[in-house]
C-alpha cells in the first residue's frame, strides 16, 4: 500500500502540462448541484475543494454525466482518489483556493473511495494579513484570522431575485493593526449576539474581498468556514496582540472611506476646523447640511436630566422598511411592548445608543448629540455592553449607577478623537434651529493631523507676511 501511495501526485505539483496523474485528497467543501444554460441546451455542475497530505488545495468541477455520477458519492470530509480530469487556469473570482490551476471532470472521470488518511487535514487555512488586502488585486478570495472588534445586529435584506436573506456584519482586526468588515450570511448570521461579544478570535475560510466606493470589505462564502477561538498559532498570536495593547492601538480600517464612514460618505468632504469653527458655522447655516472634521477629547457624558437618570440608549425596530430595496431596518423607537408605530407591529428590536457629550479642544468646548455608530466608538463599548451596565444600574440602584458612570468616566480625556460633525438647520415646533450632531468618530491619525496643523501654521505665517508687507 505504501508503494502505491507514492504514485499519487501532490496537488501542489499539478499543472497544465500534465495529462496522466492520480491524486488522493479529502473533500473539504462541496457546493450544491446546479443547472446552467449553454446555447440551446442545459447542463449540470457542482464544485468541490480538495486537500491532500502535502497541504495542497485545488478546486474541482464535475459536469453533466460526471455530476450525476459523483454528486451523491463525494461526501464532505471523506477521502477519494481522482484521475482522468483536465487541468485549466483557475478563475480567481470564483475559486477560493490558492492553486494556480483547477480541475474539470466529465464523463471520462475516475473517482474511487479511499480509506481515511490521518495525514490529510480536515480543513486548511492559508491566512492573509489584513494589511496585505490593502494592495491586492480585487476581487480575490482569502482566509482571515482576527479579533472581532465590533458587530452589528442581524438584519434581513432582499437579493436581486427578490429572495429574503439574513446577514450580519462583523469588524475584525489582526496584528498588522488593520481592520476590515466581513458579512456573514444565513445560519452564521443568526447566531446569538453573545457569541460575538467579548472580542473573540475568529478564523474565516473563503472570504471574498471586493471593493466598493474606495473601500474594501469581505463576505464569507457559503462553502467557507467560521471557527471561534481556534487552537492555532495564528489565533493565539492575534489574541496575544489584542490583549497586550492591540485593543488600544489605532487601526487602519479598510472598510472606512477616507475621512468618513463606510456606510455613508460621512466626513469625505468634511472641512477641517475646531469647536469654535463649528459654533460659528452653526450660526450661519443654510438649508444644506455641512460636514466638519474636528479633533477633540471627550470631557463629559450627560448622565442625568433634571435630577433623574438619563437613559443612554433606546430600543429600536429592526424590521425591514416597507417598500425599501435592500431591507434596511426601520430603526424607529419602539414602546415598552416592543411595538413600532411606524411598522404597526411588534418585531425584532435592537438597542441604539444616543448620548449627549461635551467635547473639548485647545480653545473651546461644545455639547453635541452623539448617535449610535459614533457613540459606541466614543464610549469604547458596544450597545449590548451599555445595555447590560444600565440594567445592572437599575437593579442595584445608586451603587449600580456609580459602576456605570465609572465605566464611562474611563473615556474622559483619554485620547484625542477625530469627530465628523454634521450641522444642519432643522425645524422644531415651527421654529428653525441648528442641529449639530457627531455622525462618526475614529482614532486620530497623527500623521494626517500633523500635516493639517502644519498647513494651518503655513497659512497663518503667510497671512502675517502679507500684513507685514
Amino acid at each position: 500500500m505504501a508503494v502505491a501511495e507514492q504514485t499519487f501526485l501532490p496537488i501542489g505539483e499539478l499543472s497544465a502540462y500534465q495529462t496522466k496523474w492520480v491524486i488522493k485528497a479529502r473533500v473539504t467543501n462541496k457546493a450544491p448541484l446546479r443547472t446552467f444554460t449553454k446555447g440551446a441546451g442545459q447542463g449540470k455542475v457542482f464544485h468541490v475543494e480538495l486537500l491532500d497530505a502535502s497541504g495542497g488545495e485545488i478546486r474541482a468541477s464535475f459536469f453533466n454525466q460526471a455530476a450525476d455520477k459523483f454528486f451523491d458519492m463525494l461526501d464532505k470530509g471523506k477521502c477519494f482518489t481522482f484521475s482522468r480530469g483536465s487541468i485549466r487556469v483557475a478563475n480567481k473570482q470564483y475559486n477560493p483556493t490558492s492553486h494556480r490551476y483547477e480541475l474539470s471532470f466529465d464523463k471520462d472521470a475516475v473517482v474511487e473511495p479511499s480509506s481515511d488518511d490521518a495525514a490529510i487535514e480536515v480543513i486548511k487555512f492559508n491566512f492573509a494579513t489584513f494589511r496585505s488586502l490593502q494592495t491586492r488585486t480585487l476581487p480575490t478570495t482569502v482566509d482571515l484570522c482576527g479579533v472581532i472588534t465590533s458587530f452589528k445586529p442581524m438584519m434581513t435584506v432582499n437579493s436581486k431575485e427578490g429572495q429574503e436573506l439574513v446577514k450580519r456584519e462583523i469588524t475584525i482586526a489582526d496584528d498588522t493593526a488593520t481592520s476590515i468588515t466581513v458579512c456573514l450570511w444565513a445560519d452564521r448570521a443568526k447566531q446569538e449576539d453573545k457569541v460575538f461579544e467579548g472580542n473573540p478570535v475568529v478564523s474565516l475560510k473563503a472570504v471574498g474581498i471586493k471593493e466598493f466606493k474606495e473601500t474594501r470589505s469581505g463576505s464569507l462564502y457559503q462553502g467557507g468556514a467560521l471557527i471561534f477561538n481556534q487552537d492555532s498559532a495564528e489565533a493565539k498570536r492575534v489574541q496575544q496582540w489584542w490583549s497586550q495593547g492591540g485593543s488600544s492601538q489605532e487601526l487602519l480600517d479598510l472598510s472606512l472611506r477616507a475621512g468618513g464612514d463606510s456606510g455613508a460618505s460621512n466626513g469625505r468632504n468634511s472641512t477641517p476646523t475646531n469647536l469654535t469653527g463649528v459654533r460659528l458655522a452653526s450660526e450661519r447655516l443654510s438649508n444644506e447640511p455641512e460636514l466638519f472634521s474636528v479633533v477633540a477629547r471627550l470631557a463629559l457624558v450627560q448622565m442625568t436630566k433634571q435630577g433623574a437618570p438619563q437613559p443612554l440608549h433606546y430600543m429600536a425596530c429592526q424590521e425591514p422598511k416597507e417598500g425599501k430595496v435592500g431591507g434596511w431596518p426601520c430603526n424607529r423607537r419602539v414602546d415598552a411592548s416592543n411595538f413600532c408605530a411606524t411598522c404597526n407591529r411588534a418585531g425584532k428590536i435592537a438597542p441604539r445608543v444616543n448620548v449627549r457629550c461635551r467635547f473639548v479642544d485647545y480653545e473651546d468646548q461644545a455639547w453635541l448629540g452623539t448617535f449610535h455608530e459614533a457613540a459606541i466608538k466614543v464610549l469604547g463599548m458596544s450597545a449590548e455592553e451599555l445595555v447590560s451596565l444600565e440594567a445592572k444600574a437599575a437593579e442595584k440602584g445608586e451603587a449600580g449607577r456609580e459602576e456605570l458612570e465609572a465605566a464611562i468616566r474611563k473615556r474622559y480625556f483619554d485620547k484625542p478623537i477625530n469627530l465628523t460633525v454634521r450641522a444642519k438647520m432643522d425645524t422644531y415646533n415651527g421654529e428653525a434651529r441648528p442641529n449639530v450632531t457627531v455622525v462618526d468618530a475614529r482614532p486620530v491619525s497623527y500623521g494626517e493631523h500633523g500635516r493639517q496643523m502644519l498647513k494651518n501654521i503655513h497659512e497663518i505665517l503667510g497671512k502675517e507676511a502679507q500684513l507685514g508687507a
